[in-house]
């Protein structure tokens, strides 16, 4: 049936808002599966959409939609159960918001339906501890000029990493005044290959920050700023924070986010002397279809090909991957033509980051 088929696609997410920390959209998910198979108002809300899959993120999609309602003033009654809009949540009482939740859903098919158009772009500022943790490493010389690229950039609010905070134990990186502020960015030990480069690094010189997206968001805009919170879980006030944070900075420290695709975009980019060139990205690569991520990696072993000791390259990303046999999160980083080297695994939200023993 095609409403058990996305009832359980819902269910999937549920488990992994479990996993991810997130009790409010697990309960809600839970009750909104079982309201498509009784065919209430989330299954009119997502009429059409049965045949979705995991990789859709239809849920995501779903949850941002009225995670919306509830930030723009159009739901109170669910604005009441969500702590990213002033409200309380109780964990030992995970079903207290569904009431409000479902009639939001009733009351707003139109809106959600829109929301359903778009891809889930939460920007999650928190990935920038391994972006950075991986720039860091790579910039061979203090003072280098950096020239950043980021694929799936979203809002671009990744670019602007070295303007935000990293602490963890005595380890801290970055302007001590910054409103973005990543603290126990490590579980366990700092890697001493992070603390040589933050010791060889006191500031990090980025003279170009450009990014791509099939879909950007403007930072700025009231519609981009609400697209950006809408798509984070709102019992989780700390990646709020990191956000709104993150929304100051890229009111001072501009970049250029242009719609396009990942391998369109790369094909423009060349090194240039007196530069580092890097292109990094963050759990972006499974909503890349196969064939344009072989044309990305094309591009980024011509731009390996073509670095020289004066017009550097390197490559840095964080994603999911299998490494001996266990899926996870991981920072790789690629200097030229070299090997690539895993450097840490993480969160999927980037906190903490974790250096794994040797073996590993």
């Amino acid at each position: 049936m095609p409403r058990e088929h996305v009832a359980q696609v819902f269910v999937q997410q549920a488990g992994a808002c479990v996993r991810l920390g997130s009790p409010l959209y697990a309960a809600l998910l839970a009750r909104a599966a079982q309201d498509i198979r009784d065919g209430g108002p989330c299954a009119v809300a997502i009429a059409g959409y049965e045949d979705a899959t995991a990789d859709d993120a239809l849920p995501l999609r779903f949850l941002g939609a009225v995670h919306a309602l509830a930030l723009t003033g159009r739901a109170p009654g669910l604005a009441a159960h969500y702590p990213s809009t002033g409200g309380s949540y109780a964990p030992e009482h995970p079903d207290a918001a569904w009431p409000a939740f479902r009639a939001a859903v009733a009351d707003e098919p139109g809106w959600i339906r829109d929301w359903l158009t778009r891809p889930p772009q939460t920007n999650e500022v928190g990935r920038s501890n391994l972006l950075l943790a991986g720039l860091l490493d790579t910039v061979p010389s203090a003072q280098l000029p950096v020239r950043l690229f980021e694929l799936g950039s979203s809002a671009g609010l990744n670019l602007r990493a070295e303007q935000f905070r990293y602490t963890s134990g005595d380890f801290a990186w970055g302007p001590a005044d910054s409103s973005v502020r990543l603290a126990g960015a490590w579980d366990g030990p700092v890697p001493d290959w992070l603390r040589a480069g933050a010791a060889r690094h006191q500031a990090l010189r980025i003279v170009e920050r450009r990014g791509c997206d099939p879909s950007p968001i403007d930072p700025l805009s009231a519609d981009g700023s609400l697209a950006l919170r809408a798509y984070v879980w709102p019992d989780q006030s700390e990646r709020m924070e990191r956000l709104d944070g993150a929304l100051r900075i890229a009111a001072k420290v501009p970049a250029t986010i242009e719609a396009a695709g990942a391998a369109e975009f790369l094909s423009e980019v060349r090194v240039e002397p007196g530069t580092l060139t890097v292109v990094w990205h963050s759990v972006m690569r499974q909503y890349v279809p196969r064939e344009e991520w072989a044309g990305v990696e094309r591009e980024i072993a011509r731009l390996a090909a073509s670095a020289t000791p004066d017009a550097r390259f390197a490559a840095i990303s964080f994603e999911p991957r299998e490494v001996s046999g266990r899926p996870g999160f991981w920072l790789s980083v690629r200097s030229g033509t070299a090997p690539e080297r895993l450097l840490a695994s993480a969160h999927p939200h980037g906190l903490p980051a974790r250096w794994p023993a040797h073996g590993e």
